[in-house]
């Protein structure tokens, strides 16, 4: 089990070009065309993927742009995610219905309003999380900075709390699996302690006066309306994973996606469902009723980083769209 950054990166994409032909079917249709289980086999090639993966390279390389003697902070990486999700937005390939939230804000952004400006304050979309899965490949962040960073990295266009607690779940979800810090099994209950001890911890540092724009009394206040949010969220996972049922539709169990703490929670649904076999993970994510490209690319980014790259098949690395980008950024963090 090697090469878990890797792993995670590639995953991510796996799952993301899995789900972008079943996004918008329902269970039925799926089943018409792809059997029960979903899709089997990565489509095209290349394989393509939508906007989750193309972001996701977008937060990984503004990661590596950063001076590599210098300690992360918001200053520095900021202007640097802001210039990479602007050139995301005016690319060519961004051809892949990008969500509105996202090319609102990076709007504002482009045109140089400082991003608690621009960003929107009451969108907690699963642009927020799907995206964030560099941030807990990293190696060598404090808490603080892998904390602060998730979080930022989804207010840059995401405003509302959930969506940074939904981030910060995501990061450090993928980054335990990877470093062997907690089991499958003891994940759900970790992420559960993690929202009670955060509950009310709010980086100034990282995020400013976004809670005074979102009208909040306090930011204390402000950001536990977001902990408790996922909480609930992660309280539905564990109410599925006593029953589990691998071959019913996991947004029945645990929600569609279209928001960042259900994303998480299927995504974490059907990651744990199939804990060994990650091509599995990936086909349950895709064969879903809800945002089945962003639930498939959080299970395959959860996947490869606890099973590793050679968990994957080894020919889809050739077929899949940014190979090289992703494997650049997987060589930098193995």
């Amino acid at each position: 089990m090697t090469r878990r950054a890797s792993g995670s990166m590639f995953g991510l994409a796996y799952g993301d070009a899995l789900g972008k032909d079943t996004e918008f079917l329902d269970m039925r249709r799926i089943a018409e065309r792809y059997g029960p289980d979903g899709p089997r086999e990565l489509p095209g090639d290349p394989a393509l993927v939508t906007d989750d993966t193309q972001m996701g390279l977008a937060v990984g390389e503004g990661l590596l742009d950063a001076p590599g003697d210098a300690s992360l902070t918001p200053e520095l990486i900021e202007p640097l995610w802001r210039r990479r999700f602007i050139d995301w937005a005016r690319s060519p390939d961004n051809n892949r219905a990008p969500g509105n939230t996202c090319m609102r804000a990076i709007g504002g952004l482009a045109e140089g309003h400082p991003w608690v400006e621009a960003t929107v304050h009451d969108s907690k979309g699963c642009g927020a999380n799907m995206r964030v899965t560099p941030v807990g490949l990293v190696p060598g962040l404090t808490d603080e900075q892998r904390s602060g960073a998730a979080q930022l990295q989804a207010a840059l266009t995401h405003g509302h709390p959930t969506g940074l607690a939904a981030s910060e779940l995501t990061a450090y979800a993928v980054w335990w699996l990877r470093r062997d810090l907690v089991t499958p099994k003891e994940l759900p209950s970790a992420l559960r302690e993690r929202c009670r001890v955060r509950r009310t911890v709010y980086h100034e540092r990282w995020l400013g006066e976004l809670w005074r724009r979102a009208g909040a009394d306090s930011p204390e206040e402000f950001i536990a309306r977001g902990w408790d949010e996922c909480l609930d969220a992660l309280d539905r996972l564990e109410a599925a994973l006593r029953a589990p049922d691998p071959a019913a539709d996991p947004c029945a169990a645990t929600g569609e996606g279209w928001v960042a703490e259900e994303a998480l929670a299927t995504a974490l649904l059907c990651f744990l469902m199939f804990p060994d076999d990650p091509v599995a993970a990936i086909r349950r994510g895709a064969a879903s009723s809800g945002d089945s490209d962003s639930i498939a690319c959080l299970a395959g980014a959860f996947a490869g980083a606890h099973l590793g790259m050679d968990a994957w098949p080894a020919e889809w690395a050739e077929r899949i769209e940014y190979a090289d980008r992703l494997a650049r950024l997987g060589r930098a963090w193995d």
